[in-house]
């Protein structure tokens, strides 16, 4: 698969793939339909075929529809079955760094009498502010890919 064709992964379609993955069994258009809040099962049809000619899922002699491969995401990272934004991650890297400078300086502080020095304390806001930035956008990202699957279902009604 190539990289455009990750691109192509988008609104509804991100949505119905991240689905048909977390489900983790055979699913039917109707299935999709509810599991990925689209407006009618043609609009799930239209993504699974559009997901099944890309390589990625691929229809049984039932009519349902597996996962063929689970692919990379730009700017996404599996966990589990469940597709979350990188910048998330980042934001919680930056969160155990942070909890772990403010247990050495509060251990210092109270079990060795030490006054944390200057530079030391620009640390805790800095690490503090990095995971804040990380995790705003990470959960804006989460809102525009949620309002672009929104979007993108009304215009296809």
């Amino acid at each position: 698969m190539t990289n455009v064709d990750r691109e192509n992964l988008e609104g509804n379609t991100l949505s119905v793939y991240a689905f048909v993955v977390k489900a983790g069994k055979p699913v039917g258009p109707r299935e999709v339909m509810r599991g990925a809040s689209l407006s009618s099962p043609s609009t799930a049809h239209r993504q699974l075929e559009k997901l099944e000619s890309q390589g990625l899922i691929e229809k049984t002699a039932y009519g349902t529809y597996v996962v063929k491969e689970k692919t990379s995401i730009s700017g996404h990272v599996w966990v589990g079955k469940n597709l979350v934004p990188r910048l998330i991650c980042y934001a919680l890297f930056f969160f155990g760094i942070l909890i772990a400078e403010t247990a050495i300086l509060v251990t210092q502080f109270f079990s060795q009498n030490l006054t944390p020095s200057v530079a030391v304390s620009y640390l805790v806001p800095i690490t503090a502010g990095a995971a804040g930035v990380f995790l705003a956008e990470g959960l804006i990202l989460w809102r525009q890919n949620k309002r672009a699957v929104l979007k993108t279902e009304n215009i296809s009604e």
